[in-house]
């Protein structure tokens, strides 16, 4: 698995060969709608109300189904993580059942604050996991990705953006996707001015140590107060009694004087913190994990739960380790889970160094909209 993460660690040196074979690659038409898996307006996966229902310690409580805002205040613009099981190394540009239930899940939900808009992209492939593990160089299929970001990037910008402030958000692939694209197309241009956040969450961003900018990023900061505009949300989670492991590829950068920076959602300022999390129930865990109980009631009787105060979380940077630490605030007495998911498994054992790394988003979900929603209010005021 090192390995493997090494070689998607690869695309971030962009090598200018491989980026030549990517510009040669067809190009993507993003004037076309069926290039796009979530568009404003759209019956899509972004489009539909989402049933959700409380889970509070005395059991399932008040049911709703969040729907798309009708004037929201900025975008979000969206790039999902590695999910397609298309054979090949780079995905086709039919979404399967994996992208779209990965825009249901990340991206969905925050229709509530924001116009959403998420490319098809040619990702790199679940098939390429192996290949990458075996020690094959992952930069060009990378490439090539990126490369359908960008474009996608490009085409909203010009013909959709209209002149709106907007988000960048992106989990796992997604996020060393929009992390390049801030560096290289974003930070220096005219469109910065207009960027309330960007929201780069399950891939490590670098600071320098006891610095907000620098690093990953010339000019960017980390995100410190509400309402701060212009800055970057970031973190990879980990339960805080299993930190990242010295061999982690998440939480930990091998540059010394830097670390992976870490910014919670639920108090930018730093400390501890009750999260507001939105979990997908209606799927089985990932291969090899245990069920969750959610309540010793019975099964959800919605497709999503909202908890507020089941898992508490500050961030922790120490020398070159930087991550979120997770805590579950059990109570075998109340009728509540004390287990959450998150874990990726691997021959029927979670593997340690990738942390909570399927729960990334849906730890802070109501957090990171609260956040969009006072940096919407705070944009408007400038």
């Amino acid at each position: 698995m090192r390995r493997m993460m090494i070689a998607l660690a690869a695309a971030a040196a962009w090598a200018p060969a491989t980026a030549q074979a990517a510009e040669a690659a067809p190009a993507i038409d993003y004037a076309e709608e069926t290039s796009w898996l979530c568009l404003p307006g759209r019956q899509d996966a972004c489009g539909r109300p989402l049933p959700t229902t409380a889970l509070t310690p005395n059991g399932y409580g008040s049911n709703g189904a969040v729907r798309p805002a009708e004037n929201s205040p900025a975008d979000c613009f969206y790039v999902y993580p590695t999910v397609s099981r298309d054979p090949g190394l780079n995905s086709d540009m039919n979404a399967g059942p994996e992208e779209h239930g990965a825009a249901l899940v990340q991206l969905g939900r925050f229709a509530g604050v924001c116009r959403t808009f998420a490319p098809l992209y040619r990702s790199a492939t679940l098939a390429a996991i192996p290949r990458a593990m075996a020690g094959e160089d992952m930069t060009a299929v990378f490439n090539l990705a990126y490369a359908d970001v960008r474009a996608a990037w490009r085409h909203y910008l010009e013909h959709r953006n209209q002149g709106r402030p907007f988000v960048l958000i992106g989990h796992s692939q997604g996020t060393i996707h929009l992390t390049r694209l801030l560096a290289e197309e974003i930070e220096e241009s005219e469109a910065a001015g207009r960027m309330l956040s960007a929201m780069l969450i399950g891939y490590n961003v670098e600071v320098p140590q006891g610095r907000t900018v620098g690093g990953s990023f010339r000019r960017t900061p980390l995100c410190t107060e509400p309402g701060q505009t212009g800055c970057v949300v970031t973190y990879v989670s980990f339960r805080a009694d299993a930190p990242p492991p010295p061999a982690s590829d998440f939480g930990r950068t091998p540059r010394p004087g830097f670390t992976v920076a870490c910014t919670n959602p639920a108090a930018l300022g730093g400390g501890p913190a009750p999260l507001d999390s939105y979990w997908f129930t209606a799927e089985p865990p990932a291969p090899g994990a245990p069920t969750v109980d959610w309540s010793s009631l019975g099964p959800p009787p919605t497709p999503f739960l909202r908890t507020e105060g089941l898992a508490s979380a500050q961030c922790v940077n120490e020398g070159q380790v930087g991550y979120l630490a997770v805590s579950v605030n059990a109570n075998p007495g109340d009728a509540r889970t004390d287990r959450i998911p998150g874990d990726v498994y691997f021959q029927g054992r979670p593997l340690p160094g990738w942390g909570l790394h399927l729960a990334d988003v849906s730890l802070t979900q109501g957090d990171l909209m609260r956040l969009i929603e006072a940096q919407a209010q705070a944009y408007d005021r400038r």
